[in-house]
């Protein structure tokens, strides 16, 4: 696994988050975090997206602010994405969690989503978040394990309104 690092989005990554994009949706899965589903053609735009969401500058009413940032290697390949909420409204707390994060499909199982957590974790605490709460669906056990060895304590679960069983944790940072 090559030295990898979050980095805050920008252009020096455009190609490579270009290629993380299009990746992901060519496989078909839901893409997850939620933020990486923007449709990134108009580049700047979805970083000025990214930047006000970071500061809940003209954000809708039922969201919070949250930051983004991007897994990438030392050669800027971007192999994930996380999106960190500053703090839980009611959904957020049932079935969404402070931290939101994915790999693209090819990096899978080389240890880049426990980084990934790891690293998440770190930001979570500089923004003043001592107790993170962490999610993922039932089916997902890579997700829980990747949880689990970051230090997550399991939670009662959430049923959302499709039946869909959420699996949460919470982690001290």
């Amino acid at each position: 696994m090559d030295n990898a690092f979050l980095a805050e989005p920008g252009f020096e990554y455009k190609d490579e988050y270009m290629d993380f994009y299009e990746e992901w949706k060519a496989s078909g899965e839901s893409i997850v975090p939620w933020v990486v589903s923007r449709e990134p053609s108009d580049f700047e735009g979805m970083l000025q997206f990214l930047r006000q969401n970071e500061t809940g500058e003209g954000i809708p009413e039922d969201w919070v602010p949250s930051s983004t940032y991007w897994l990438v290697t030392e050669n800027k390949r971007v192999i994930g994405a996380v999106n960190i909420r500053h703090r839980l409204n009611e959904k957020l707390l049932q079935s969404g969690g402070h931290i939101g994060y994915g790999i693209r499909p090819s990096e899978r199982q080389k240890g880049h989503a426990s980084l990934l957590l790891s690293l998440a974790l770190e930001k979570a605490k500089e923004l003043g978040i001592t107790k993170a709460l962490v999610v993922c669906d039932d089916w997902n056990v890579p997700s829980e394990k990747t949880i689990l060895k970051n230090g997550g304590v399991p939670d009662a679960s959430f049923t959302e309104e499709d039946g869909n069983i959420v699996k949460r944790f919470w982690i001290e940072t």
